[in-house]
């Protein structure tokens, strides 16, 4: 079966005047990627800073001003009060005031000129058990640094262990790294979706599909036609985002440019099959969107983009399989922070190729029985 590709180029060309003579949805195609990104790269962090605390010495002795002095001048705590009461203490925990609270106890310097252990407490809120587990570890440096500076000598000349960690890939640690480029899988996953799947519909509450069912374009044709535009704005979406990525907030781009294309066009097939199967069963273009948001949010929780497919049940994980976005978001952190090749990327990209060519290809046999 031969196509017209003149009659291809006319749907496409038809297409985007539709998409773009609409003021409102040029805004809506082109300002929240940008401002996804901006909160992505500013609000929404793992990382904790400026965690505030107050300072409650009961010993007050140089020792005791040394170890505020290193909580002071550290780089994770901000000393927001200095207090000097039990009840202080309670009713800054109670209004969540403070994250924590450093209570020194009082004997503190005379323990660590003894030689013994010294009484120090760390009062924090665990309403929020991430940050908590955070703020501890930190606090553990701060103390493990003074503890390993005022030691007395005759304590310091026994063999140390020489830890010297490195990390890989995302040196500082930053989760905006790890967020970033996930941020470009979400805005290609909803752009293409709500495109592809309002498409259709509006024709059929417009009216138009019924000429274009009597007209002498396939199914096929109309298909091509209608997706191919969709296919070059998440393009435009990929690149938009990863110049804000790269200039602005200087997230590495470590691997080639045109695998992170490529991946991205097999990934564009199963968003654009999902799409297309929904403008089947949506009448309205109100259930079309209802019906997008019903798939997106499940593919995002499941992809190991905010939590960690590792943690999730076993038979969660089962599922997280059948997710395109799982291996999408693989691809893309392999792209950008690690700079791996096709080589090592094949696995994902072969299941992301059979998933989008099945998934497109049920959907147009849906879509096609549909017209008929």
């Amino acid at each position: 079966m031969s196509y017209s590709w003149e009659r291809i180029k006319n749907i496409l060309i038809k297409e985007f005047i539709q998409v773009l003579r609409n003021p409102r949805l040029r805004l809506l195609l082109f300002l929240p990627p940008l401002f996804q990104t901006l909160v992505f790269g500013y609000a929404v962090t793992s990382d904790v800073r400026n965690i505030s605390i107050a300072l409650y010495d009961l010993d007050n002795t140089p020792a005791s001003r040394e170890l505020v002095r290193d909580f002071t001048y550290s780089k994770y705590f901000t000393v927001k009060k200095v207090i000097y009461t039990d009840r202080e203490e309670k009713d800054l925990i109670d209004h969540a005031e403070v994250n924590a609270v450093l209570n020194i106890e009082r004997g503190f310097g005379r323990a660590l000129v003894a030689g013994r252990t010294a009484p120090v407490q760390l009062i924090i809120d665990g309403t929020d058990s991430n940050t908590a587990a955070i703020i501890l570890n930190y606090a553990g440096q701060v103390i493990e640094e003074y503890s390993m500076r005022t030691a007395p000598l005759e304590l310091k000349k026994f063999p140390q262990l020489d830890l010297r960690p490195r990390v890989w890939f995302n040196e500082n640690l930053e989760s905006r790294n790890f967020y970033i480029p996930g941020v470009i899988a979400l805005i290609v996953t909803l752009i293409t979706l709500l495109l592809s799947s309002l498409s259709i519909v509006r024709e059929k509450e417009i009216g138009t599909i019924e000429q274009l069912i009597v007209s002498p374009i396939r199914p096929a044709e109309l298909i091509l036609g209608k997706l191919l535009p969709f296919v070059l704005i998440s393009l435009f979406e990929v690149i938009l985002v990863t110049v804000v990525a790269v200039f602005w907030f200087n997230i590495p781009l470590r691997g080639s440019l045109l695998l992170l294309f490529g991946a991205t066009l097999v990934y564009v097939l199963t968003t654009l099959g999902v799409g297309l199967f929904i403008s089947t069963i949506a009448k309205t273009q109100q259930e079309a969107m209802m019906s997008v948001f019903l798939f997106i949010f499940p593919a995002m929780l499941l992809s190991g983009f905010v939590y960690p497919i590792a943690n999730m049940p076993v038979w969660v994980q089962y599922i997280t399989y059948l997710n395109p976005l799982r291996y999408f978001l693989v691809i893309l952190r392999g792209i950008f922070l690690k700079g791996t090749g096709i080589n090592i990327l094949w696995p994902p990209l072969l299941v992301l190729l059979v998933l989008g060519l099945s998934i497109l290809y049920l959907s147009s046999l849906r879509f096609k029985k549909t017209l008929g």
